[in-house]
């Protein structure tokens, strides 16, 4: 190498450890003794940059999602990098709000649809129909907030705290479960609120009108489901024992026993009484005119059902396994237990009997599906299949009761069983949530399904006199003769 290129080799070198120790400087004068010169006027300081979280906590957020649990406290300070929605757990309440959904449309609609007569089909699916698009905007509009309004203080009712979704954030989490969003959380819930009314449309089947059943489905919600909405689930809710220390009846209720399936069935059977017996009721047949369609609509309902059930987990993890296994395993179950009864006593297995026997297990495991184990799940099915057969097949007759669809039979029977049953059950094997309810718990589901039946028994009453006073609830004579799909709807289901 030449001098000239070691000298500027050297120079290069000796600016480079120039560069180096400038920044030092500051350090090197406040050593000596010497004060250095006068600062200037220092500028505004810049904001502290925010805290990010060790590597231990960002594993740590990774477990909590993996098990489905809360995120850890950070002791760094730092706010979490996966703060929004779990891909997994939401999705799987993706799916599960569109499975709720389809239980009623198509599912319940091409069920009830097949179990009427010909003449009044569209009837029936007019109103499956109706529910769903008169309750979605009112859900958006007070319903959500009526039943877990953020704010809410008042263990009966929520308030308007989150009304017209203000605050319900499709990246925030917490207003259901830890890693779904809140606007999944909103619609799951908004299709349970769609099905309970639509249940109801099965027992005054054939003879109602529509504006009056309408009408009474919008008052019904306000007086029934929201109220029981929150009281069931919210976490000040008077009935919430898991989620509400201080709640005066601590039952459980994992999918919608008292919720959906008690409120509805029971204020079914006050309606169908209400409104009277279908003409000619007794005196001649009035058999399903499709059982074809009876039974895709069972089918939709039950796979629908894991959305329900498995999908109250609130996320993919052990508890919505288990939920789907003793969904199955009851539903299955009851549906042997309901056409071996039927064989025996009446001579021959159904597809109805078949298709009534799968829905009333659904029904009776629904409030406990997260809480019982596979075994326990197999018994409720025996028990499920038997105790509404009965109800459909002798105590409707005996007590002289037009419920045409046998909706009390099935889901306010079956969600008395299944809540009653659930307290009989319930294993902290199965949820762990169970274990510090579990004494005293068969007690508790004997208060709530006694509040349950009182309160839907009450304000159905109420609301149909009403309803029944300003509009009226039975269509002309004639036109409930001749068919309500052509009266009503202007159209006939099989036209074309």
């Amino acid at each position: 190498m030449s001098l000239k290129t070691r000298m500027v080799s050297g120079a290069c070198a000796l600016a480079a450890l120039a560069m180096m120790v400038l920044p030092l400087a500051p350090v090197a004068h406040a050593q000596e003794a010497t004060p250095p010169p006068a600062a200037e006027p220092a500028a505004p300081a810049a904001e502290a940059a925010a805290p990010t979280p060790t590597v231990e906590e960002r594993l740590a957020d990774i477990e909590a999602y993996m098990n489905n649990v809360a995120r850890p406290e950070k002791t760094s300070g730092a706010t979490s990098l996966v703060a929004g929605p779990g891909p997994g757990h939401n999705a799987w309440q993706m799916v599960s709000t569109a499975l709720v959904l389809f239980m009623t449309l198509p599912g319940l609609a091409l069920f009830y649809g097949g179990l009427v007569r010909k003449k009044n089909v569209l009837s029936v699916l007019a109103q499956c129909l109706g529910c769903a698009c008169m309750i979605t905007p009112l859900w958006w509009l007070c319903g959500y907030s009526l039943s877990f309004g953020v704010d809410a203080k008042s263990a009966f009712i929520g308030d308007m705290s989150n009304a017209m979704f203000k605050g319900v954030e499709p990246g925030a989490v917490g207003a259901g479960y830890y890693w779904i969003s809140d606007g999944m959380w909103a619609m799951f819930q908004l299709t349970f609120a769609i099905i309970t009314p639509a249940l109801i449309v099965g027992a005054i089947a054939e003879r109602m009108k529509f504006i009056s059943i309408m009408a009474f489905i919008l008052l019904w919600m306000f007086a029934v489901y929201f109220p029981f909405a929150h009281m069931v689930w919210s976490t000040v809710g008077f009935m919430c024992g898991p989620l509400n220390p201080n709640a005066t009846i601590k039952a459980i209720d994992f999918a919608g026993g008292t919720v959906v399936h008690m409120t509805s069935g029971w204020s079914a059977l006050v309606l169908c009484l209400i409104l009277g017996k279908r003409i000619n009721y007794g005196k001649e047949p009035m058999a399903p005119h499709s059982m074809v369609l009876c039974m895709v609509g069972t089918g939709m309902l039950w796979v629908g059902w894991y959305g329900f059930n498995a999908g109250s987990a609130l996320g993919a993890d052990a508890v919505a396994t288990n939920a789907f296994v003793t969904t199955t395993l009851c539903a299955g179950t009851a549906g042997l237990a309901w056409a071996a009864a039927e064989w025996l006593l009446k001579g021959k297995p159904s597809v109805l009997g078949f298709c009534s026997g799968i829905v009333a297990g659904l029904v009776v495991i629904t409030p406990a599906a997260g809480f019982v184990t596979a075994t326990s799940s197999v018994i409720m099915g025996v028990i499920a299949g038997v105790v509404p057969f009965f109800a459909v097949a002798y105590l409707k007759k005996m007590l002289g009761y037009d419920d045409a669809l046998d909706t009390f039979g099935v889901h306010g029977v079956g969600g008395t069983l299944g809540a009653i049953l659930t307290g009989v059950f319930a294993d902290e094997k199965a949820n762990s949530v169970v274990g510090p309810l579990k004494d005293g718990l068969l007690m508790e589901q004997f208060k709530a399904v006694g509040l349950t039946i009182v309160w839907s028994v009450v304000a159905t009453a109420v609301i149909a006199f009403i309803v029944k006073a300003v509009l009226g609830f039975r269509p002309d004579p004639e036109v409930e003769t001749s068919g309500l799909d052509l009266a009503e709807h202007g159209e006939g289901g099989y036209e074309h």
